[in-house]
């Protein structure tokens, strides 16, 4: 009976990883294939292998250039959100004050908010400030969404740290800065890899608000895929291969924070 179990559950978790991978795989297979291969035929590996697709990636700059501006402003709010998000979460999870549980849901709260309600008011803003197209515009936008879920994910790890070390620290004379930064931090590491790991997540896929409040200079790749349509048609193999590139940076970053994301569903706040 228990071997039947293991039998089903490994048969359940194959199919699983096949319908997983499928589409990642076909993604790949297809920025390899021919435009006329892709439209014709159905193949599981490309019968004219090209790398044309790729090269026409690096070489254009209305491409290569919509990687180098996601990545800037992708950088700016995961660093200010968690410069933002460290000592906001630090007086939630040690002090108590009035109204600090409506205050921390209220964050919850933005972080639920569909994008496209505050879309128009960033919009209004941003024109009249003339920071429109510009990398700290999308950054300032979307920390209105990672803040608070940074807050929430750094609060969960601080609260498992005893309050004793705070005491300890000051009374051998730290201050607060100094036992913050070299003292505290440290301690809740894992934490900060996986607020920066959702921070970056959603400020790289999120498309409404990247899309609008940019046009030229700052525009991001995910808006740049939404635009290849042209005369011709769409551009399949430069569009497959894009989307290729477009994992690569947030596979490089799950590597590196792989052990603090598994920390963090151990202790139950991811």
């Amino acid at each position: 009976m228990d071997n039947q179990r293991f039998q089903k559950r490994v048969i359940f978790l194959i199919l699983y990883l096949v319908f997983a991978i499928l589409p990642v795989y076909w993604m790949v297979n297809m920025s390899f294939k021919t435009n006329e291969e892709i439209l014709s035929t159905f193949s599981l590996f490309p019968q004219h292998f090209t790398w044309d697709h790729y090269k026409t990636i690096f070489t254009d700059e209305s491409w290569y250039s919509g990687y180098i501006n996601s990545m800037i402003y992708v950088a700016i709010n995961t660093v200010v959100s968690l410069i933002v998000a460290l000592p906001a979460a630090y007086a939630f999870s040690r002090y108590s004050f009035l109204g600090d549980k409506h205050v921390f849901f209220w964050l919850l709260t933005n972080r639920m908010t569909p994008p496209a309600v505050f879309l128009l008011p960033f919009f209004q803003l941003y024109t009249t400030l003339g920071l429109m197209d510009t990398h700290i515009a999308v950054a300032l936008a979307h920390l209105l969404f990672n803040v608070p879920l940074a807050v929430w994910i750094l609060e969960g790890f601080m609260s498992g740290i005893p309050r004793e070390i705070d005491e300890t620290a000051y009374i051998d004379g730290y201050s607060f800065p100094r036992f913050f930064l070299t003292v505290f931090i440290p301690l809740i590491k894992a934490g900060v890899g996986v607020a920066a790991f959702f921070c970056f997540m959603f400020s790289w896929v999120e498309l409404l608000m990247a899309r609008t409040l940019t046009s030229v200079n700052a525009k991001p790749i995910v808006a740049t895929m939404t635009r290849t349509v042209s005369a011709s048609g769409m551009d399949w193999g430069v569009l497959a291969a894009a989307g290729v590139l477009t994992i690569v940076p947030g596979a490089i970053v799950i590597w590196f924070v792989r052990h603090y994301i598994a920390k963090g569903f151990a202790m139950g706040r991811v």
